[in-house]
């Protein structure tokens, strides 16, 4: 049976990713970076592309990257130099247990499992949803760097010697060769101008 008030407490929670901002930056001296729900958004989409690329299922893929990062509703985003002195690894696993018993049953039966195998890191699915987390980041630091914020430089070379499948690898290939606002070269309508003679 559906707890309707429950569901609603959940989506109000899940909503408050969006105010939580993804800490590492701040040592990289980011005075306002992307939220978690930012980040989780893209690497939904990177998600889905490489699990096509690994002929995996994308389905689970894409789950498992909107629900990985849920704890941090809870217990905030920490970096990794925080990580060096703190064990999230349990605070976090508690706090998505608990908020994902407001979800319909059967679905939160689902998703705590799809959240146990992306912490094994074992199946295909899990080591791609990791992979496109890595890459979300890079793509992030790729976008920082591009403004000035020379440190970000690291998060690529450390998401480089992490990542697992050969299409992440190429895709890592060309973010680091490509500017980030080469999407809209030459997307640009100019109007050409012309001088009419009397």
């Amino acid at each position: 049976m559906i707890n309707y008030d429950d569901l609603a407490k959940f989506l109000f929670e899940a909503g408050q990713l969006k105010k939580v901002k993804r800490s590492g930056w701040w040592l990289a001296g980011i005075k306002d970076p992307e939220s978690v729900a930012e980040h989780v958004y893209r690497a939904a989409i990177l998600g889905m592309i490489l699990a096509e690329m690994e002929k995996a299922d994308a389905s689970k893929v894409v789950k498992m990257i909107l629900f990985h990062d849920l704890p941090e509703a809870r217990v905030n985003d920490s970096h990794k130099v925080a990580l060096r002195y703190l064990n999230t690894e349990a605070a976090e696993k508690q706090a998505f247990m608990e908020q994902t018993e407001r979800l319909p049953p059967e679905l939160a039966k689902e998703v705590q499992a799809l959240y146990e195998e992306w912490e094994k890191r074992e199946s295909k699915e899990a080591i791609i949803a990791k992979d496109a987390d890595l890459l979300e980041c890079a793509i992030q630091a790729k976008e920082y760097l591009q403004q000035h914020y020379k440190d970000c430089e690291n998060w690529i070379e450390n998401g480089k010697k992490q990542l697992k499948t050969e299409s992440a690898k190429k895709i890592m290939e060309a973010i680091e060769k490509n500017s980030a606002n080469s999407w809209w070269y030459g997307l640009k309508h100019i109007k050409e101008l012309l001088k009419h003679k009397e």
